[in-house]
């Protein structure tokens, strides 16, 4: 018997050591985002066309869904004997902590750009939209670091969410969220015949109303003050006012309103991408009252390359609710889960033109649930209709 496990542990170590993770390098693509600001000062300084001020919306809407139909979609997962490595691999969290500090080097770009650049008003929009970009990814990366353990990858995420000043996105998601996701209770689930635009004062209102009140009987349990530093909203919401007097400081005044209008950006990015990640999905109420466990039905997935390497593989949403601590080069595509038709890139524009995100999506949604929408997490205007 020792002879036969000693064999099978060889087995084992000769199958992860040839194993390679394909995607490896790819994730690098993630950093592009940030750069775009330093991009769209070059592209303008040597072609002298202002359509470069908006470099990210042309990286992240353009050039990602066109190489997202080019390579297409690979629903390719790793072995689980190479699991283990795959998520202690260091390199893969520097991909994301390389994030922040590019992040804010691009923010101050945009800042030197607004005041020294010789910019017309749609220009000065147009290097809004590249930086709000910036901080809705930025969010995202925001993301992958809030949910795991160590608590200098959680302070990482703080800084991460500052730019948007969308901090308390920190304690809403991982304790409001994830508990209530595909459910009529969780704002940051869209419902079945609900536009955009009826979803985004929802979500970022009723996001900050969990939060402050999970905050709030998280320290009542442990005695401690609502209002103190210790509230992870307050603490998180600091960062952004210091963050952005410090940029008023440096730079005048006259960058007011760009950098709220490239935080508005971000967070319309985030919760357009919220909107079509659970559109419609609704977990069934148990006899107890309980909903049932959340499982890969309960989120859309999409396998699109492309937008997954930019996107550090968030688009495998039913892995990362069945396993909110794994890291996302270990995120697998589930079978179970319901497809999106492209990638998160494409459908941010598509969500944002209600007819034609209920042409997209509404058929799909249908036949996910065999034509019964009494299964759907539906509007309630149409509940009964």
């Amino acid at each position: 018997m020792a002879g036969t496990r000693g064999v099978a542990s060889r087995q084992q170590s000769i199958s992860e050591s040839r194993w390679r993770d394909p995607r490896r390098y790819l994730w690098l693509l993630g950093l592009v985002i940030p750069l775009t600001p330093f991009l769209a000062w070059l592209g303008v300084h040597l072609f002298g066309l202002g359509l470069f001020w908006a470099a990210g919306g042309i990286v992240m809407l353009v050039v990602i869904p066109i190489v997202d139909l080019v390579v297409g979609a690979d629903r390719t997962n790793p072995p689980d004997e190479a699991m283990a490595d795959l998520e202690n691999d260091r390199y893969y969290r520097w991909c994301t902590y390389l994030y922040l500090p590019l992040q804010y080097a691009g923010l101050l770009v945009a800042c030197y750009a607004w005041t020294t650049a010789p910019m017309a008003g749609a220009e000065r929009f147009a290097m809004a939209t590249t930086a709000g970009i910036v901080a809705g990814v930025g969010i995202n990366a925001a993301h992958e670091l809030g949910h795991k353990r160590p608590k200098h990858e959680r302070w990482l995420a703080k800084i991460a969410l500052a730019q948007s000043f969308y901090g308390h996105f920190y304690v809403e998601h991982n304790h409001g969220h994830h508990l209530r996701v595909a459910t009529p209770e969780d704002p940051a689930t869209a419902r079945y015949g609900e536009s955009f635009w009826a979803f985004l004062p929802r979500t970022v209102f009723g996001g900050i109303r969990s939060a402050w009140r999970y905050e709030k009987a998280r320290l009542a349990r442990r005695g401690r003050r609502t209002w103190s530093v210790r509230n992870d909203v307050l603490n998180a919401w600091a960062m952004s006012v210091v963050l952005f007097a410090a940029l008023l400081v440096g730079y005048g005044w006259s960058i007011a309103p760009w950098l709220a209008l490239q935080a508005v950006f971000g967070v319309v990015f985030l919760e357009a991408v919220n909107y079509l990640e659970h559109y419609g999905l609704l977990r069934r109420k148990l006899d107890d009252g309980r909903y049932e466990r959340v499982a890969p039905r309960h989120s859309w997935n999409s396998d699109h390359v492309c937008s997954n390497a930019f996107l550090y593989q968030l688009q495998r949403h039913s892995d990362h609710h069945a396993n909110p601590l794994r890291r996302y080069q270990t995120l697998r595509s589930m079978r179970d889960a319901p497809q999106l038709p492209a990638g998160y890139a494409v459908l941010v524009i598509v969500a944002v033109i209600p007819p034609l995100w209920r042409r997209v999506m509404d058929p799909r949604l249908l036949a996910h649930y065999d034509g019964n929408l009494s299964r759907a997490n539906v509007h309630p205007s149409l509940v009964g209709k």
